[in-house]
């Protein structure tokens, strides 16, 4: 039989660990599991968005399912997680950056009461922007597997031939376009799902359903985030796959130019789909992991 001693000595480590590394392991078995499922909608809507910009005067318009069924047909089927190399060495440590980043701040400052709605927003833009330019680089090689344009063969040789051909600043292209998005993105995104968990019955949300229930909130949040930072996804997108170095300007001009308004809202339902999914599943496994380790997310 052990005693006690022994049985404390043979506690896993994480159990001890800090809070905030706590957090960080959460997010990333999170951010694992969103980014392997949802891979292919990701791919879905970068080409739909580089389609826009390589396509000739004339060319049919090409929908979501069309792009689905190109890239079976001419690849194969397992191409739709093509970029996802990158996209584990983004999401895995981005993802545990902005959920520990998150908690940190939300213990600093909101440790007596819950943030109202501002606060909320600039909690949820504070912690991804501090991901955000972490992950850069990664972001960048994931938008370039994904768009085709490009043949590399691994994460190492991406950089790699970046470098060489580049310069170091091809990495952190887009930087502006990407906290664009990913700044006001997470913000409305904390800021809608708090508000509507706050709006639930205490039964609600401690009942055997409360993961479900997250998960529903993250839904409603993720639509509303995903539709208004759209634009900013398709300027990140031209701005990373293009091998000159433009603007955010250049960017906005060509778009506008090219398709008009309707051309910053291309591959808008893929993305709505994968970062309403992505981050309703990150924020329902995230919270229960949280709840097992006894700490409040």
């Amino acid at each position: 039989m052990l005693d006690k001693k022994d049985t404390e000595r043979r506690e896993p480590s994480v159990r001890k660990a800090h809070p905030a590394l706590k957090a960080f392991m959460c997010g990333s078995l999170s951010g694992t599991c969103s980014t392997l499922l949802f891979q292919p909608l990701d791919l879905v809507k970068t080409r739909l968005q580089t389609l826009q910009k390589n396509a000739k005067p004339g060319t049919p318009k090409v929908g979501m399912f069309s792009v689905f069924v190109q890239v079976i047909r001419t690849e194969k089927f397992f191409s739709l997680w093509k970029g996802v190399s990158p996209s584990f060495v983004r999401c895995i440590p981005g993802v545990g950056i902005y959920f520990s980043t998150f908690y940190s701040l939300k213990q600093h400052f909101f440790q007596e009461r819950a943030p109202n709605a501002g606060e909320a927003v600039l909690l949820g833009a504070g912690a991804r922007s501090v991901a955000g330019i972490c992950m850069l680089p990664f972001t960048v090689i994931k938008t370039r597997f994904e768009s085709g344009c490009y043949n590399y063969v691994s994460v190492v040789g991406a950089v790699r031939s970046m470098y060489k051909t580049e310069g170091i600043r091809a990495l952190f292209s887009g930087l502006t376009a990407t906290l664009l998005r990913d700044a006001p993105f997470s913000g409305i995104y904390v800021m809608f799902y708090s508000q509507t968990k706050r709006s639930l019955p205490q039964e609600v949300a401690s009942s055997p359903y409360a993961p479900l229930v997250n998960f529903s909130c993250g839904v409603v949040a993720g639509v509303m985030a995903s539709l208004a930072t759209q634009p900013a996804d398709v300027v990140k997108t031209h701005i990373q796959v293009s091998p000159s170095h433009w603007r955010t300007v250049d960017a906005i001009h060509y778009i506008y130019n090219e398709n008009g308004v309707r051309g910053f809202f291309r591959g808008a339902v893929p993305r709505s789909l994968r970062r309403t999914l992505m981050a309703a599943m990150a924020w329902t496994v995230y919270e229960q992991l949280m709840a097992k380790m006894g700490l409040k997310s």
